[in-house]
């Protein structure tokens, strides 16, 4: 294959088009003017109007000449038009265009965590694209209604008696909190006091709704009677918090929640579980450690639970509250529910894939599960078939174990056995690894002693063959960049 010796890479990865150079400005009376570049450009910039072109001109003039009278020499990417060029292949890159997560992370909060099937993407476009009957009810023709899909599903699936889905799981505590605990106490173990992510911390979170927090226990040891003990005329709820991203362990004790909820009925006093992760299902029979599903936290009885709609669930970025239906009504009623609540794209979203568990086709049709139920057998085969096809694109190859993880916060510390593809590069690993990350699609690995190693588990097998001609495309525009370097004068 040729390998093209005109072109130069800068360190930050820009191409350098021949005759592209320019001498260096000393002085802003060398700078172009905006119509000059203007004109330049005008044909290379098909996605931007004149307007947007002529703001991005203006500050690429603007920004030169603001360091050439600071005394600075520009000259390569520094000057106007290398900015303007830049600036203006930013503006085509766009943060939300599909890429493939082979990190082996398959909630991956970077990478927009869980992908959704493709019947809940369809539902999801189809919602966005039309009107829908989101709060209004066709036979009476009469307002309301919009989380009654929602529940009657949750309701079959957990047992829950009403639902609430806002734009996530923090809002949904937030939300639970504010509208339960304002001016009020929440009691909380001292080990469950934790910052989930992202900086969400359980006492801001807290102060932030009004409420007072009382903790009990210990950090590593808390029972059931220090929520007994800590129960005053003041105390609003008893709350437990799934630890999220850690775990625990030597000489710890934890009141299980069936414990807490039986203190809370003892006393007359609600208890809600942050369950976090939006599990509906035993994760046990695909090698995952035993978790509270939702339902299972309503069959302890706690009165509310909160969870994710984007980790374990499969579906689009959502929070559920979930529920007695007093509770769940006294938080719908709070003035904090309208703004955090959920959309017709994200509600079409969770209620499609809430349907694939009603019809016990999780396993087949939403992603995340597809993913971790994958087995490693499998795994490989696809391995070695993409190692074979890479052979025939001269890109060398090899299949090895790996260890992937559920991410996201869903499963803490653990580990899911996995195969990955690792690849070389004489340009270096982190190289590869940056041509692969802005292909298209881009792909996104990790790099491990000198390779880059691409995780299967996190891969949907239908992506297989775009996976592997991202992988030849990388690779060529390394090996091609490295020929250009060396050969540069």
């Amino acid at each position: 294959m040729a390998r093209s010796k005109s072109r130069k890479t800068l360190p930050d990865g820009t191409t350098v088009t021949p005759g592209a150079e320019r001498s260096p400005l000393v002085s802003p009376g060398q700078l172009p003017s905006v119509d000059d570049l203007l004109a330049a450009f005008a044909s290379r910039a098909p996605g931007l109007g004149q307007d947007a072109l002529r703001a991005l001109a203006r500050d690429a003039v603007a920004s030169a000449r603001e360091r050439l009278l600071a005394g600075e020499t520009l000259a390569g990417n520094a000057v106007p038009e290398r900015r303007l060029e830049r600036a203006i292949s930013a503006m085509d890159v766009s943060r939300s265009r599909p890429v493939l997560n082979a990190t082996g992370i398959i909630v991956h909060t970077n990478l927009g965590r869980a992908p959704v099937s493709d019947e809940a993407a369809a539902a999801m476009a189809a919602a966005a694209g039309s009107a829908v009957a989101l709060e209004i009810d066709p036979a009476t023709n009469h307002r309301g209604g919009r989380m009654d899909e929602v529940s009657r599903l949750i309701r079959v699936l957990t047992g829950a008696e009403s639902t609430l889905v806002v734009n996530n799981n923090a809002s949904a505590v937030l939300l639970v909190l504010s509208a339960l605990g304002t001016g009020q106490e929440i009691v909380l173990s001292r080990g469950e006091s934790v910052e989930i992510g992202g900086g969400f911390r359980i006492p801001d979170v807290l102060r932030q709704s009004g409420g007072t927090l009382v903790e009990v226990g210990t950090t590593n040891r808390t029972y059931a009677k220090d929520y007994e003990r800590a129960i005053t005329s003041r105390t609003a709820a008893l709350l437990k918090i799934h630890p999220s991203n850690f775990t625990m362990s030597g000489f710890v004790h934890e009141a299980t929640l069936a414990d807490v909820t039986e203190v809370g009925r003892g006393a007359g006093v609600p208890t809600i579980y942050d369950q976090g992760n939006g599990l509906l299902i035993d994760g046990t029979p695909y090698g995952l450690p035993p978790e509270l599903t939702v339902g299972a936290a309503i069959a302890a009885g706690a009165d509310i639970v909160t969870g994710s709609g984007d980790k374990l669930l499969g579906g689009p970025q959502a929070g559920l509250i979930c529920g007695s239906s007093e509770q769940v009504a006294r938080i719908s009623e709070h003035p904090w529910a309208r703004a955090v609540r959920a959309d017709k794209t994200c509600l079409a979203g969770i209620v499609t894939t809430l349907r694939h568990y009603l019809a016990g086709e999780e396993l087949s049709r939403v992603p995340v599960w597809r993913m971790l139920s994958a087995p490693v057998a499998g795994l490989r085969r696809r391995a070695d078939d993409l190692r074979a096809t890479l052979a025939v694109r001269g890109v060398d190859a090899a299949v090895g174990e790996s260890v992937a993880t559920p991410g996201g916060g869903s499963y803490p510390d653990v580990a899911v056995p996995s195969i990955a593809l690792r690849l070389s590069s004489q340009a270096g690993a982190d190289a590869l690894a940056r041509a692969l990350r802005t292909g298209s699609p881009g792909v996104f690995g990790r790099v491990e002693d000198g390779r880059v190693v691409l995780d299967l588990r996190s891969v949907l097998p239908e992506d297989d063959v775009a996976l592997g001609e991202a992988i030849v495309v990388a690779t060529v525009a390394v090996d091609d960049t490295l020929v250009a370097v060396e050969g540069a004068p």
